[in-house]
Formats: structure tokens, C-alpha cells, sequence
């Protein structure tokens, strides 16, 4: 399988990565970012862009993609709507439409959030937002496509977020972690990238995943 991932500079985005680097079934990985990870790795193949808005300027290098695991975004606290609106939704199209271009067929992940309003009528700004983008995706014709709606995720490896206090959240919390694991609410980095992998191989009707679904899906292939 060969994979497309956004975001992989952030604690979500280098979840997956992660696991892709270490599932055999994955042969080749398309990072597409603002900064380099600079990683010393056969299957990577690093892309830098600073507008997200051109993204679809990579087509000409990257022709062929299986699945895209879409981790890039932002946190709507401290960033104007505007601001917002932009990285989540229109770079979201941006990208959507450019894994479209490469391959109609292939399956698409988008990390979204609890609480996301698909129906696009919160009273949160942010919920709707994410709806649309969520919506932008399923409708675009793509294979398959899942809407991660993630919760609390136990960071492991290593990894941290970037934000600094979501950084200085987790940095409280280490001591918890062995019990916020057990709880089936809760996930971690490796189940995260594990589920996401086994989307591509385990299609389901069920299109919104959270926590409790990424757990059961991120065994599903030791079961096989």
C-alpha cells in the first residue's frame, strides 16, 4: 500500500506515521508538510510546501496513492474564524481533491474531533467547520472514506503534541497513563495508527469512528 499523510509534524500525524514505518503492508509514505522531519527512511518520500492551497502542484510528483491519512490541523483556540476556516476546511478540499486526481479509488482518513456537527448546525463555530469538511469528503466519490473522531489519545514512543498546552496537559497526566489506558474511551497512538491502516483493508458502513471503534478496528487484523 502506498501512503499519503498530512500532519506528520504533529503528535497525531506522527502516530500513524509511526505505524506505517513498521506495518509490512505499507511500502511506500508520501509525507506532505510545512517543515522537514528529517527522517532517514527508505519508504518515505518527504514533500515541503508552505501554501497548502497549491497543494495540488504535487500531483506531477506523486502519482500513486492508495490511502491518505489526513492528520494536518489546528486548534480553534487562539486562530480568528477566518484563520481557521482556511486551515480546516479549504486545505482539507485542497487535499481532498488532489487524492482524488492521483486516484479516484483510493480511501481517504480524516482526523476530525468529538463533537463535530455533521449536520453543520452547532453553535460552535468549530464543530461546523470540521462538519463540512467531514461532509466535503464523504461526498467527494472517493472508494472509502472515514471521519476519525478522536478524544483523549495517549501519546506513546515519544511523541508529543506541539501545542504547548496541550504538551503541558499531557506532561501532568504521564503518571495516569497505565490506568487511562484501560478505560474504553480512551485510545493511544498505536491503536490510532493501527485502525487507520486497517481501514483501508476492513471496509464498514460505519463512516464516524471514535475511541471506543478505533480500538476494536486497531486489533482487527491479529484476528485474521
Amino acid at each position: 500500500m502506498h501512503v499519503l499523510i498530512t500532519g506528520s509534524t504533529g503528535m497525531v500525524g506522527k502516530s500513524i506515521l509511526d505505524e506505517c514505518i513498521n506495518d509490512t503492508r505499507v511500502n511506500k509514505i508520501f509525507l506532505i508538510s510545512r517543515s522537514s522531519l528529517g527522517l532517514n527512511n527508505a519508504k518515505i518520500f518527504e514533500f515541503i510546501i508552505e501554501d497548502f492551497l497549491k497543494v495540488r502542484e504535487l500531483k506531477t510528483k506523486i502519482k500513486t496513492c492508495d490511502a491518505c491519512f489526513h492528520c494536518m490541523g489546528i486548534t480553534s483556540f487562539g486562530h480568528d474564524e477566518k484563520y481557521y476556516y482556511k486551515v480546516t476546511f479549504e486545505m482539507t478540499k485542497e487535499i481532498t481533491d488532489l487524492v482524488y486526481e492521483i486516484n479516484p479509488n483510493a480511501m481517504m482518513t480524516y482526523v476530525s474531533g468529538e463533537g463535530t456537527s455533521t449536520q453543520q448546525k452547532s453553535k460552535i463555530s468549530w464543530a461546523n467547520v470540521k462538519g463540512k469538511a467531514e461532509n466535503y469528503i464523504l461526498n467527494k466519490g472517493l472508494r472509502d472514506s472515514y471521519m476519525i473522531r478522536l478524544g483523549i489519545l495517549i501519546p506513546e514512543n515519544g511523541i508529543r503534541p506541539k501545542t504547548k498546552i496541550y504538551n503541558l496537559f499531557y506532561t501532568l497526566i504521564i503518571p495516569l497513563y497505565p490506568i487511562l489506558k484501560l478505560i474504553p474511551s480512551i485510545t493511544t497512538s498505536s491503536k490510532l495508527g493501527k485502525a487507520m491502516i486497517n481501514c483501508f483493508y476492513y471496509t464498514s458502513k460505519e463512516k464516524y469512528l471514535d475511541n471506543k471503534k478505533i480500538n476494536k478496528l486497531s486489533t482487527i487484523h491479529l484476528k485474521d
